[in-house]
């Protein structure tokens, strides 16, 4: 399925389907900042608040990552992971740049595992789009956010209200 955004005001296809709140959440294969193989089942039991963004390397990506990891890092049960088509070592950098050395970052970079099951994947760019997905310990999706534009910043305060509801 194809779903239209903007990126710099431009229209770009994404591809994959749009999950919505109730969809039990798809599986993905991606990889963390020491290049292992990461999917859903490693963080079974946990609530994951995962932040889909173009590169960590650009502002708004470095807030939302920051701010997500600064006000969704301490919820009890919680695990905040960004999700990004950045190599694993731009990452890693990032994440001792920003002080954040418990971050965790994750790289579709390979296969766009988690973009094509959450239909993020901007055909034309090989980025992911700018979303946000609240997932609870039962692995089904209790928060969804894709950004119209996706160079605007996410409703920080309903995400993270939703991950201490979840």
């Amino acid at each position: 399925m194809f779903n239209m955004t903007t990126f710099k005001g431009g229209e770009v296809t994404l591809l994959g389907n749009k999950l919505k709140v109730g969809d039990k959440a798809p599986d993905f294969s991606v990889l963390d900042n020491g290049l292992e193989e990461k999917t859903l089942a490693d963080y079974k039991g946990k609530v994951k608040l995962i932040a889909a963004v173009p590169s960590v390397d650009t502002s708004v990506c470095s807030q939302e990552s920051r701010r997500f990891n600064v006000d969704g890092g301490s919820l009890e049960n919680t695990v905040v992971l960004t999700i990004s088509n950045d190599l694993p070592f731009a990452q890693k950098r990032w994440c001792a740049a920003e002080g954040l050395p418990n971050a965790v970052t994750l790289s579709d970079h390979k296969e766009l595992s988690f973009g094509l099951a959450y239909g993020v994947v901007i055909e034309e760019l090989r980025l992911l789009s700018r979303a946000v997905f609240v997932i609870n310990a039962n692995d089904e999706i209790v928060y969804v956010e894709y950004l119209d534009e996706v160079t605007n910043h996410p409703n920080y305060e309903a995400a993270i209200e939703a991950a201490k509801n979840a």
